[in-house]
């Protein structure tokens, strides 16, 4: 693994963008006081390095008639199964999240549905066809999600730190 060195501005950039991916550079730039050419290069370079993975509009899902949210653990039969498993989930288009995990479980999944019945649909038309996966077991749903936000535990003050690149 190579290290890349995070810098303070760097930190600044990442904050200010995770709090709204929409803003203009030349705003960055004001607010760190730096070029917009400068903020351009140092995105860039956040990207290429794997810290900024894209930016995305956020979807209420409940607004859009998906009103059921569970959490599912998945049982593998085999765990060289795994690469394959993951690859039929991310086919599923009402699973948003995907987990590796210790313990009983091989993996966690965050999934959405337009109702109960919609759930037990995708769990038994779906889930529990995939080669490779044992059995399931829903854990929890949601009655509803109070926030959700990017994680930034970061202080600015805290000049050299490194990130390791996977």
């Amino acid at each position: 693994m190579a290290n890349h060195h995070i810098d303070r501005l760097d930190k600044k950039i990442l904050q200010l963008i995770s709090q709204d991916a929409r803003i203009p550079f030349l705003e960055v730039a004001r607010e760190c006081n730096v070029s917009g050419a400068a903020i351009h290069q140092r995105i860039q370079k956040l990207k290429n390095i794997g810290i900024i993975k894209g930016s995305e509009f956020v979807i209420d899902n409940y607004k859009i008639g998906y009103q059921t949210c569970a959490y599912i653990g998945i049982v593998l039969a085999d765990i060289k199964k795994f690469d394959y498993v993951v690859s039929e989930l991310k086919k599923i288009p009402e699973i948003v999240e995907c987990h590796y995990a210790t313990g009983k479980y091989s993996m966690f999944i965050k999934i959405y549905a337009k109702d109960n019945r919609h759930l037990l649909q995708v769990i038994l038309e779906h889930l529990t066809l995939i080669e490779g996966v044992q059995h399931t077991e829903t854990f929890q749903i949601s009655l509803d999600e109070i926030f959700n936000r990017q994680l930034l535990v970061f202080d600015l003050e805290e000049i050299d730190d490194f990130v390791d690149e996977e």
